[in-house]
């Protein structure tokens, strides 16, 4: 099959022995595999490349199995998962490209650079497939700020995570609109950068990431291959360990400006009709966009490294092969048409080489100097890798008992720390940091429970949001999913928009640990049975493992990012627009609220410092009609102000209601047996507060979708009371909840301590 062999690479490279492919997190079994697939030894280039493509970050070994499971079809479906990101058909002949991806392990050993490359990277899986990415959201996860022992540690990721998305963005010229932000002890030694793109283009600018026409020749466009990165896909398929510190070379540094660069040269070139396949150089760099490419199109490629624009000299294929420098791209071109491709890439200041060609024998074929370094089936290295049906038991859960009663002292003072704990309060912090205006096409960003940007040339726009809950998955990975992607879709009917499609980014532990694998199997099973339900088909995403550090796995973490569609008009707003307005709370008091179902709240977080039980109860199908509600009520400009009760229950959404610029409170009486601390504080879900001069219309619609709809109050300056069957509960100044709610985010990144309630 080969002609390569050890001797004639040994004087420059490594012999290859198991305990060297050990090194590089084969086992014995994908050693003894790779030796059979080659017949041969490999060569140290070869085990290289193995390592990096079976590699649990660029393979899914141990989850590709299970994510068959997941619905990814449906009418406005162009592109499914396989390819760099997936397609929607929004009308008109408009589509759009999305993903989200994680860069964790990055973004622990070098907080800046990390999150900056992972926003790099995503942007380049949109415009790789011909697409303009126009808005960015992130979901970031953190210890503890005021943690005595690991909160100055977690604060210097977060400004670094902040610090480093907020660069690339702003300087290559991309909205970030949105995301979420959550602060809890499971990720002290590993955190969670999440970074979701989206784009736009023509149904006939779509590109694809295929190697195809044995002959045309295979070019490299972008920035120098640099020594940056190498093992970088390796790095992210492994445990952290005391040692994880000193990977910092693993770590690729960006540069958005070339990256905008590349950008405009891409898309440039795709417009000569030259190009016949592309694909960037993401996680294990040349390695793996030489052999995706030929594998998607049952093609072989062969290259000479010599010709590969380094930044570094003395470069050995072996580093070569596995850098990850960040902005290169590999294009496919027709031949006879190169002079094309280089032009359009001169002209932008670019560098522009031919490393290959397409070849009839399906195999990836790495020269330098005449030898040959690298002779492997691209199907054995893409499709053909790995893939592990790993056994698994109950999930792993935490240990906790739901108290026998809950008594609260205050429910005033209990709400203030709510409104002042890190995942409740205020994040304008983070999001001031973005400029989540350029391009001039965001009509709702940060801080909503959905972004929206229009797509000019149309009466369309796109409505994104990003959910996860890791409590809730803690308790039940299956149950605590299906919430999350009830809550996403949520978001976005909320302000009007239909949900379409879904993309996904999956954050767990070690899956060689049973109980790790099952919380992985349960959590797919339950996004696939809520996509399924919501009509959100599967487009693409992302799974990252071995989410651990010292043997101490993070709550299981399903990232969902749901995206819609809606006419094109100014958003509703989230607060209460003036005194005097009916205020219904959509869907009702909610079921089932008991101390079982309480135990994953903000509430037994914050208060409490407990988990336990299950997370709340959710009925589809009645989630299903609220969410139908909401959307014919916003479309038909029936309310003046719409929110969904989610994070705190609902005193924290009545309370996000009210500050708004005019500090527009509420008088609230409800009407209920629950305990008030149940009541105010639990988060179960099908639930919309409303505003609006007239109810009627609320009613109406609720009435002919089947759900509830309880007034429970009107709208009034400056104060916030919410009574129980005429018993005061709390009774606040409106602008006392909003400068705890807003001032505390700097406070803890000041003091590492909780703001005092009363600031």
């Amino acid at each position: 099959m080969s002609n390569v062999t050890a001797e004639s690479t040994v004087a420059i490279e490594p012999e290859v022995t198991p305990q060297l492919a050990a090194q590089h997190q084969l086992t014995p079994a994908e050693y003894e595999k790779i030796l059979r697939l080659l017949g041969r030894k490999p060569t140290f280039t070869e085990l290289g490349i193995f390592s990096v493509m079976w590699s649990e970050h660029c393979s899914y070994k141990s989850s590709r199995i299970h994510l068959k499971k997941l619905p990814t079809d449906s009418p406005h479906v162009l592109q499914g998962p396989g390819e760099n990101a997936g397609i929607i058909d929004i009308g008109d002949g408009i589509a759009i490209a999305f993903k989200i991806e994680s860069h964790n392990h990055p973004s622990f050993i070098e907080p800046f650079q990390g999150a900056a490359t992972g926003v790099g990277g995503i942007l380049r899986d949109i415009f790789t497939m011909g697409a303009r990415p126009i808005a960015v959201m992130d979901s970031i996860r953190f210890g503890k700020l005021d943690d005595p022992e690991t909160g100055a540690r977690n604060q210097r990721i977060l400004e670094g995570v902040v610090s480093g998305i907020a660069h690339y963005g702003n300087c290559f010229g991309v909205p970030t609109v949105g995301g979420e932000t959550v602060f809890e002890s499971s990720y002290d030694g590993n955190p969670l950068v999440n970074v979701f793109a989206l784009g736009v283009f023509r149904h006939d600018e779509i590109f694809y990431g295929k190697a195809s026409g044995v002959g045309n020749p295979v070019i490299y466009v972008g920035a120098k291959t640099g020594r940056d990165g190498i093992h970088g896909a390796s790095m992210a398929s492994a445990e952290f360990t005391e040692e994880s510190k000193q990977k910092r070379p693993n770590v690729q540094v960006g540069d958005p400006f070339l990256e905008k660069l590349l950008l405009e040269a891409c898309l440039e070139a795709m417009k000569t009709g030259a190009i016949v396949g592309i694909q960037d150089m993401g996680a294990a760099g040349l390695t793996s966009s030489t052999c995706e490419m030929g594998s998607r199109a049952g093609t072989g490629i062969e290259i000479d490294l010599k010709y590969v624009p380094q930044r570094e000299p003395g470069m050995t294929p072996y580093e070569m092969m596995l850098s990850e420098s960040q902005e290169r791209m590999l294009l496919v071109a027709e031949k006879g048409r190169e002079e094309e491709v280089f032009k359009v890439f001169r002209k932008w200041g670019l560098d522009a080489a031919q490393i290959g060609v397409v070849t009839s024998d399906g195999l990836l074929r790495v020269k330098l100097n005449g030898k040959t370094y690298a002779e492997i089936p691209n199907r054995a290295l893409a499709d053909e890798a790995p893939r592990y049906d790993r056994p698994y038991t109950a999930p792993l859960k935490p240990e906790g008992t739901a108290p026998r009663a809950i008594q609260s002292r205050d429910l005033g003072d209990d709400l203030r720390k709510l409104l002042a704990s890190a995942d409740i309060c205020s994040k304008r912090w983070i999001w001031e940091q973005y400029d989540y205006q350029v391009r001039t096409n965001t009509l709702a960003g940060p801080g909503l429970d959905a972004a929206i940007v229009r797509i000019k040339g149309t009466e369309t726009s796109i409505a994104m949001a990003l959910d996860g809950n890791g409590r809730y998955c803690a308790l039940d990975p299956r149950e605590g999913t299906k919430l999350i992607v009830a809550e996403c879709c949520r978001n976005l009917s909320t302000v009007g928009a239909l949900p379409i499609a879904t993309t996904n980014n999956l954050n767990f532990g070690n899956p060689e640990r049973p109980e790790i694998m099952a919380q992985l199997v349960e959590s797919i099973e339950g996004l696939a049975e809520a996509c399924r339900q919501f009509a959100v088909p599967v487009t693409g995403g992302n799974v990252s493992l071995y989410n651990e550090t010292l043997g101490t796995p993070i709550f299981p973490t399903p990232v969902v990012g749901i995206v819609g569609t809606l006419p094109t008009a100014p958003p509703v707003r989230i607060h209460f627009q003036k005194p005097g307005s009916a205020i219904v709370l959509l869907g009702g008091l909610g079921k089932n609220i008991d101390l079982e179902h309480f135990g994953g709240t903000q509430y037994a977080k914050v208060i409490l410092d407990r988990l336990w039980g299950q997370p709340p109860t959710l009925d589809m199908d009645y989630e299903k009609r609220v969410q139908e509600t909401i959307r014919e009520l916003v479309r038909a400009g029936a309310v003046e102000s719409a929110h969904d009760v989610s994070k705190g229950g609902l005193a924290v959404a009545l309370a996000e209601c009210s500050f708004g610029p005019a500090e527009i409170g509420a008088d609230v009486n409800l009407d209920s047996d629950l305990p008030a601390e149940l009541l105010l504080f639990h988060e179960g879900p099908s639930r919309i507060l409303v505003s609006a001069a007239d109810p009627a219309a609320i009613f109406a619609a609720a009435r002919k979708n089947g759900v509830e709809a309880v007034k429970i109050g009107v709208t009034l300056e400056a104060r916030a009371i919410i009574r129980n069957r005429g018993q005061v509960l709390l009774d606040s100044r409106v602008s006392e909840l909003a400068r705890t709610w807003n001032k505390s985010l700097e406070h803890l990144l000041h003091t590492n301590t909780l703001v005092t309630v009363d600031a």
